[in-house]
């Protein structure tokens, strides 16, 4: 069962990051997975119709942050650390679905596997790898002093 529902992510979304979280739709949250869908308007297109490099980059770094919170649940303070991405095909298209997967989570780092693709693509048009800074649990072992 995960621990951040579809609807708390979007809600989330909206309420976090006013004027863009609406625009990325989470449409599934499961155990260590997340998928996003973006409805690409012209703040999102390079000449040719192209889904940005920025917008892709985004995404990536949005469906990784969800897919944390499958596992963590609500915690705002998960933050970015490492972001590559590798663009593989022109992102054409007016729909993209991004899907994260956690590779592996500890106690301080969260690595997640993300494929980009233009809704209804059989292949990725690029692929990131998102590592996550974890906050630190507080302990009640020194406090006080």
């Amino acid at each position: 069962m995960t621990r951040f529902t579809v609807d708390e992510a979007n809600a989330f979304l909206t309420a976090s990051f006013k004027g863009r979280g609406a625009q990325n739709q989470v449409i599934l949250m499961e155990p260590g997975r997340a998928i996003l869908r973006l409805e690409a308007d012209e703040t999102h297109l390079r000449p040719g119709g192209y889904i940005s490099g920025p917008t892709q980059m985004s995404l990536a770094d949005s469906v990784a942050y969800m897919a944390i919170m499958t596992i963590t649940g609500l915690e705002p303070m998960t933050v970015t650390s490492n972001l590559s991405i590798n663009f593989l095909r022109p992102c054409i298209g007016t729909a993209v679905v991004a899907e994260g997967k956690i590779m592996k989570i500890g106690q301080a780092l969260a690595v997640i596997d993300v494929d980009i693709r233009i809704e209804g693509a059989e292949k990725a048009s690029s692929h990131a790898v998102v590592t996550y800074a974890l906050p630190r649990k507080q302990t009640d072992a020194g406090a006080g002093t």
